[in-house]
């Protein structure tokens, strides 16, 4: 009896022994050679876009709307510089984060490949992601009351179907180019349409859009005048 008890015990250390040098052999993996889109994605855009692209407080990266109108360059410049001002931290090392070229990369072939859709548009023309034209807040402000005010209210402050859009705690918290894309893209999940959905059988320009976001431009308050502790998170 004695000798089958010591048997066990050298097998049970035999196998100790053989799963940690199983689980050595297992090298850790550097946090700048992780490659995986999944991991990459919900380490590092998930808290912000949502964890699988959508439902979160920024754009919906998972929009194949959004991904018809922003090229691999723009997603790639906005990822890795960043958007001055704004929530948008930069992510590239040679920005001040903590990604590399590859991994950025990875993440916009990532969503790329997995969340657009080719036919999204069918036979319709998006805006163009960025403006050709400045726009005019006087006209702006027309456009708004047409294709915005029946949702956001006539001053913008709020209706019955969305919240205000001039609030200052949001305005100074995104860029122009920021709004334009929510204007041509939508909120899907907030229920608020694309370019093509605020009035029925007409679209918005290109050219009333850069209106509308150059009136709401106009909105933003005077930042030197604003407590840091007015806007969530200070300016950053």
């Amino acid at each position: 009896m004695k000798h089958l008890l010591m048997l066990a015990a050298l097998l049970t250390t035999a196998a100790c022994g053989v799963r940690e040098r199983a689980q050595g052999d297992v090298p850790a993996v550097a946090p700048d050679q992780v490659m995986d889109f999944a991991a990459l994605y919900a380490q590092n855009c998930s808290g912000c876009h949502g964890p699988s692209g959508r439902g979160g407080a920024a754009v919906e990266l998972a929009d194949p709307v959004y991904l018809s109108i922003a090229g691999d360059a723009a997603i790639t410049r906005v990822t890795s510089a960043g958007v001055p001002g704004t929530a948008m931290p930069a992510f590239a090392q040679s920005s001040g984060g903590m990604l590399t070229d590859r991994q950025i990369g990875a993440i916009v072939r990532g969503m790329r490949s997995q969340w657009a859709r080719p036919d999204v548009l069918a036979a319709a023309v998006a805006p163009p992601y960025a403006a050709s034209q400045p726009g005019d807040p006087r006209r702006g402000r027309a456009a708004f009351a047409t294709f915005c005010s029946s949702c956001h209210g006539s001053d913008g402050r709020g209706g019955t179907r969305a919240s205000s859009i001039v609030d200052p705690s949001y305005l100074p918290l995104i860029s122009d180019q920021g709004l334009r894309t929510a204007i041509i893209v939508g909120r899907p999940d907030l229920g608020a349409p694309d370019w093509r959905g605020d009035v029925s059988g007409r679209p918005m320009t290109p050219q009333e859009i850069s209106d509308v976001v150059a009136w709401l431009a106009a909105q933003r308050p005077n930042l030197s005048n604003v407590s840091a502790l007015q806007i969530p998170g200070g300016i950053r």
